[in-house]
């Protein structure tokens, strides 16, 4: 009887031993300590290129807000853009691209339904001519 409780605890040690093993390779890495001090992320075949070309598209995708930041906007199919909210997205664009030098000018109606308008420096030299279609909000250059 002796000899059969010990084998039995002998095994029940060696499955302990062995589970012990499985769930301690198994955690998870802890968090860093901060955003700065993450690891880079590599694949452990050497395709972190494949990874970082990931990243850029879906960065590309997205812009530079993860999606759902604004989640209770919803983005409507037809914008219904006035001229001055061309100015204002356009005003906007200047300043979340930090330019606090540049101006917003001749934003006008254009004759194809799209709504024009110019970049300019404090003087007033124009620098760069744009349209913004009305509906989509789609801009493109023209000048």
């Amino acid at each position: 009887m002796r000899k059969s409780i010990l084998g039995a605890l002998a095994v029940l040690a060696v499955g302990g031993i062995g589970t012990g093993v499985l769930i301690a390779n198994a955690q998870p890495a802890p968090p860093p300590d901060s955003l700065d001090d993450a690891a880079p992320h590599h694949h452990p075949h050497g395709m972190g290129w494949m990874m970082r070309a990931q990243h850029w598209r879906d960065m590309r995708e997205h812009g530079p807000m993860a999606p759902g930041t604004f989640a209770l906007l919803y983005r409507q199919q037809d914008r219904q853009l006035a001229p001055a909210d061309v100015q204002k997205i356009a005003e906007g664009f200047l300043l979340w691209n930090g330019n606090h030098s540049w101006k917003v000018v001749e934003v006008a109606p254009a004759s194809d339904g799209a709504i024009g308008f110019a970049l300019a420096t404090q003087e007033g030299t124009v620098i760069a001519r744009f349209a913004m279609d009305p509906h989509s909000g789609r801009v493109t250059r023209t000048g």
